[in-house]
């Protein structure tokens, strides 16, 4: 792993010392969207986009944080509930204040943020940023808790400080990712299996670079349809298809459409890990395609430039599947595709979307990595 060359100057600069790095992967999610809030399956990995943290120990309570990218400082004392401050501050008050609150006793903590992953770009900067926190808050006070119990955490500072009623995905593979893998989570059990990614692709991120504002308010109203269904019909995890459309009158529009989708995507990841545990590639990359109709027509979380994005792919030799990844409204687009078609999807894509939109996408080819972790300072930094 590849120590970031600002990080270390840049606290000794605005805390003295030398501090302790901690780091935790973003992630990409394959196939599985808006399914984990109700119980259901999901495809994710750890992507090699990391948010960093590093941390000295203070003698007192109290906690002071920078990040390298955004404006601001945090400052409180553990002693007293933080407020929200609406901005990326909530993310290291709002882990800090969940510790707390489960009885973790902390030591105050300097701590500077360098984040690799795109904010907004829907590979979940957010619990990137919690789960290097926590990791660093809890090994500062020389305190431990299983990853089960650090990612359960992650998700209640988001839920309940930040106010973003996500479910356990994005913490779970931050901490959970493994190399070269994609991990099979049920969000019910939380048991899961990892699967092995094929050698002859590459995972292709393409970033819209756009976020619509209805991105948050929508993703929650979203969540809002399915807790409504499930006091209708049951839990939806609990349904088939043919239940659905048996109770489907019991439903209103558009929540029926919102069940269907998430009803008929649990298979398709059933059906994806086993596609790809039997080395059919392609196989895997229609249901990606299916999955990505189904955001757009049934969950109604696409736009048009992610639209545009995956059209373009499904147009290029090489690419076995394409679809959005993330809430929707924006962020980015996941395409698997063969590894020698690489070079020439990149061209084609930016080319293209550029003519359509007059935007330029950042493209990220990735590989799935390891979940959160200490890094030694023995360890290489980048150039």
């Amino acid at each position: 792993m590849q120590i970031p060359t600002t990080l270390l100057p840049a606290f000794a600069e605005s805390f003295g010392g030398r501090p302790r790095l901690f780091r935790a992967p973003g992630r990409v999610n394959l196939i599985g969207e808006h399914t984990d809030y109700t119980g259901g399956l999901v495809m994710p990995a750890a992507i090699d986009f990391s948010t960093w943290v590093a941390a000295g120990r203070r003698e007192d309570r109290t906690i002071r944080a920078i990040s390298e990218g955004f404006p601001g400082t945090l400052e409180f004392s553990l002693d007293q509930t933080p407020k929200r401050q609406g901005n990326w501050t909530d993310y290291v008050a709002g882990v800090a204040a969940t510790l707390e609150a489960a009885g973790h006793r902390l030591w105050g903590a300097n701590l500077l943020i360098h984040g690799e992953v795109p904010v907004g770009s829907g590979l979940s900067s957010s619990a990137a940023i919690e789960v290097a926190t926590a990791l660093a808050l809890l090994k500062n006070s020389d305190l431990f808790l299983e990853p089960m119990q650090l990612a359960l955490l992650c998700q209640r500072a988001e839920n309940d400080f930040v106010g973003m009623r996500c479910g356990i995905m994005d913490q779970f593979i931050s901490c959970f990712g493994r190399e070269d893998h994609a991990l099979m989570l049920d969000c019910r059990s939380l048991t899961y299996r990892a699967v092995r990614l094929p050698a002859e692709a590459s995972l292709v991120i393409c970033n819209t670079m756009v976020r619509h504002e209805l991105a948050s308010t929508e993703y929650n109203r979203r969540r809002e349809d399915c807790e409504a269904a499930a006091r209708i019909i049951g839990p939806l995890r609990d349904l088939t298809l043919e239940t659905l459309e048996r109770r489907a009158p019991d439903l209103p529009e558009p929540v029926r459409k919102r069940c269907r989708h998430v009803v008929t995507e649990n298979v398709r990841v059933l059906q994806a890990a086993a596609s790809l545990e039997e080395s059919d590639i392609k196989a895997f990359g229609r249901y990606m395609d299916e999955s990505h109709r189904s955001l757009r027509d049934d969950y109604e979380v696409s736009c048009r430039e992610l639209d545009i994005l995956t059209e373009l792919a499904g147009r290029l030799p090489g690419v076995y599947g394409s679809r959005m990844t993330g809430g929707g409204f924006g962020g980015c687009t996941i395409s698997l595709v063969e590894s020698s078609h690489v070079e020439d999807f990149v061209s084609q894509v930016a080319s293209g979307y550029a003519i359509e939109t007059g935007l330029t996408p950042d493209v990220y080819v990735c590989r799935a990595q390891e979940g959160a972790r200490e890094v030694s300072l023995l360890e290489r930094v980048v150039t």
